[in-house]
């Protein structure tokens, strides 16, 4: 059985702390290398990847392709910049999808 790990994507500045409660972090410059990164942790033993909301402004595509697989869940935070409030409006449209109304 896959022994899971937990991540976190984003900017230096953003991720560094989590390194000290045990989750592996992967600082990057760019959006590309947010994306390899993403990509290749899909496809690693990552059952959740913490995502900054800056880089998930950017990247869409890349997080609708996971939506509806079983790993990796990628979870949107506040970037060192604050929130964008992506990650509630992410929350909202899953209620909505499973419960078929926004009761939020």
């Amino acid at each position: 059985m896959a022994s899971y790990q937990i991540a976190v994507l984003g900017d230096r500045d953003s991720v560094l702390g989590f390194q000290a409660l045990g989750l592996t972090v992967f600082p990057v410059d760019t959006v590309e290398q947010a994306r390899t990164a993403l990509h290749r942790m899909a496809k690693e033993d990552y059952a959740v990847v913490y995502l900054t909301e800056q880089l998930a402004a950017q990247m869409e595509g890349d997080i609708n392709r996971y939506k509806d697989d079983l790993t990796p869940a990628i979870i949107l935070i506040p970037g060192k910049e604050g929130s964008l409030g992506l990650g509630m409006s992410n929350i909202k449209k899953a209620v909505e999808r499973a419960v078929g109304a926004d009761i939020l």
